[in-house]
């Protein structure tokens, strides 16, 4: 079939008919998972061709016009609303497929000195850079709720726990502040892995360069990449390495989300009823009247899990592959991009339920939770002279012969803990990490090259 007379074929069609069982098996979910690529295709093919044009592969006039075209083309994928046809393989063929449509032969010189290796990863980084920034955006939200919360309940006391047992008094605001600058952490992860994707691949073609005389720098400027990945081969080997770098700063934010589900749906349970999250926010039993369940804390809890598991998954996938393209790396799509989904929805989640649950007051009152103050009564005894191992045997004793009396006269100063959150300096440590990330730039260029 003929690209010239508007059917599809494929980019490296030899007039052989492929066998259509292999077809189905090899283009495997390509056409479904290609679609979040399809803006991203197009950014990548326009930065390409005005490189071109300035190598001397593509007239002035040609240059205008396909770009022309790939502008309206880069509209309706921005919209969502590219679709790839039934017999094309990928997004790749189907957006020179359309260029040839309206172009005709102006539209199959686009793949002038590349290969549909380098193409993918520049659509990945460029894809992995935007849901970056996304990531970034909820997790942004979702620490500021976090801190706000923190500073409200920073007077509420609650019981804190080792080994599930009652251990300390802690507070709301010690609680909603650990996650807060949990988050941060994670953050430095997702910096380091933002910097890695930030890098353009473009130009190493099949992983082993052109005889063109392409300008790999043009390109990097006009995708607003932050770098270059200068090695063919090792950028042809950035494929499958680039997701894994993501998917450890992604397990370790689903760690932190995971926990806290955990926390939040023991907190909400009858037995200790540390929170209230209204109805409208849980759901029910189809036999128990009575119910009112947080499934959204649990399912984030599940979904944490399999995120956490992607990088196990990735490594799997790249595990004893040598240098060089293989098919195998087609794949990675299918794990990353909806596990991506997946993380983005749990951040979204996650900020609803806390903006919409309340804490208990006066928990520390009830009896059952005097003996957390143990400790403070050891201090105290200590502040008076009495060394430290004797004072513990003193309350230990006390204790056990039902003659302790608990000191809820707390007083916790030093950095970090229930009298002195340091929120401001983790307000710092976030705004230090946040401004790591060079999203000003990137949209800048992206916005030059598309409008």
């Amino acid at each position: 079939m003929d690209s010239n007379n508007g059917k599809p074929t494929k980019l490296w069609d030899k007039g052989i008919e492929t066998n259509k069982l292999v077809e189905q098996f090899t283009v495997g979910r390509d056409r479904e998972m290609d679609a979040f690529l399809a803006p991203f295709d197009v950014m990548g093919t326009m930065a390409h061709i005005t490189m071109l044009q300035s190598i001397g592969l593509l007239e002035k006039s040609e240059l205008d016009t396909l770009l022309a075209e790939l502008k309206k083309i880069y509209a309706v994928a921005e919209a969502g609303n590219l679709k790839i046809e039934d017999d094309v393989e990928d997004i790749h063929s189907q957006v020179e497929l359309m260029l040839t449509r309206s172009l005709g032969d102006m539209g199959k010189k686009v793949h002038s000195g590349r290969s549909r290796n380098d193409q993918v990863l520049v659509d990945m980084k460029l894809y992995l850079r935007h849901e970056v920034k996304q990531i970034f955006s909820l997790v942004s939200n979702l620490y500021k709720t976090l801190i706000e919360l923190s500073n409200k309940h920073k007077d509420d006391l609650m019981p804190g726990y080792t080994h599930l047992q009652v251990a300390m008094p802690s507070s709301f605001g010690l609680w909603f502040g650990a996650y807060a600058e949990s988050l941060t952490d994670d953050l430095r992860l997702l910096s380091a892995a933002y910097r890695i994707i930030n890098q353009n691949p473009l130009g190493s073609a099949a992983g082993y360069g052109s005889s063109f005389p392409l300008n790999r720098t043009m390109t990097t400027k006009l995708l607003g990449f932050s770098d270059l990945s200068y090695n063919v081969v090792y950028a042809q080997m950035g494929r499958g390495k680039t997701e894994q770098d993501l998917s450890f700063a992604m397990a370790a934010l689903a760690q932190t989300l995971g926990r806290m589900a955990m926390d939040m749906c023991m907190y909400n349970s009858q037995d200790l009823g540390f929170v209230h999250i209204p109805d409208e926010f849980t759901t029910g039993s189809s036999i128990m009247p009575h119910k009112k369940n947080p499934d959204v804390w649990e399912l984030v809890r599940g979904k944490c899990n399999r995120i956490k598991a992607l990088p196990t998954d990735l490594t799997l996938t790249i595990s004893n592959l040598p240098s060089g393209y293989h098919r195998d790396l087609q794949l990675l799509k299918e794990q990353i991009i909806p596990v991506i989904s997946d993380l983005k929805e749990c951040l979204i989640l996650a900020e609803l339920m806390l903006k919409n649950t309340e804490v208990k007051k006066g928990i520390m009152n009830e009896p059952k939770y005097q003996l957390a103050f143990s400790v403070e009564v050891v201090n105290k005894l200590v502040l008076s002279g009495v060394p430290f191992r004797d004072a513990y045997k003193q309350v230990a004793f006390d204790i056990k012969n039902g003659k302790f009396k608990p000191e809820t006269n707390i007083h916790h100063t030093h950095e970090g803990s229930i009298g002195n959150l340091c929120n401001d300096q983790i307000d710092r440590k976030f705004a230090d990490v946040a401004a790591s990330f060079d999203f000003e730039s990137v949209e800048a260029a992206v916005a030059k090259l598309v409008k």
